[in-house]
């Protein structure tokens, strides 16, 4: 993908998102996510701190003692009192920025684009469908930076082969299966090992992921 078809993605993700909230009700905000400890709503919350200036980032380092999980997670609980509706309409004032959180490539959030929202909709048996192309480019960011995910640590001796596109990363085990699935594997969550086949996918499936990374 060039960059303005990572942007063109982002863009339509962070629409489509908008649209899903809008559509979820009280008790649906408020159900457990992918990601550990945290509800739908905290998700919703996280995904518009993208914009997050320097000033806002280094306060929030500060509050965190330099711990990044901490000033994440924490970041997203102290946005996630604003009414409902908020969440949506700050996600469509995104649409058509290229501004980006400090110290970040576009690719960030594509990623977080991309796995917050299957962390929102399949804990609430909703649909969410994933592009093929920016899945792939996301996971294989994803393999490339070890930081926050440290998926090629995790996923030592395994191969990660998708069935959807021309992609694969590692050596060792087979773990076979669309793109999207292996994206979420990649991030730490197990949601979709049910979507995966292989030597490798059946011992993923006895020892387990593990809570989502946010």
């Amino acid at each position: 993908m060039d960059l303005d078809d990572v942007w063109r993605t982002i863009d339509a993700e962070r629409s489509s998102l908008a649209d899903l909230l809008e559509d979820l009700s009280p008790a649906e905000w408020a159900t457990p996510s992918l990601c550990d400890g945290w509800r739908v709503g905290d998700v919703a919350a996280h995904l518009t701190l993208a914009h997050l200036g320097h000033r806002e980032a280094l306060v929030a380092a500060v509050r965190a003692r330099g711990g990044f999980d901490r000033m994440i997670r924490d970041t997203a609980l102290r946005a996630a009192c604003l009414p409902r509706p908020e969440y949506p309409r700050r996600l469509r004032a995104m649409v058509g920025s290229r501004r980006t959180a400090p110290f970040v490539t576009p690719m960030e959030p594509l990623i977080d684009v991309l796995v917050h929202g299957q962390d929102v909709a399949l804990p609430l048996g909703r649909t969410r469908s994933m592009p093929t192309a920016a899945a792939a480019a996301a996971a294989q960011r994803v393999w490339d930076t070890g930081f926050p995910f440290r998926a090629r640590r995790r996923l030592a001796g395994f191969r990660l082969v998708a069935t959807d596109t021309d992609w694969g990363v590692g050596s060792g085990a087979a773990v076979e299966g669309p793109t999207a699935a292996l994206l979420l594997l990649a991030t730490g969550r197990d949601a979709a090992l049910d979507q995966l086949s292989g030597e490798g996918a059946r011992r993923l499936a006895a020892r387990g992921c593990g809570g989502g990374t946010p």
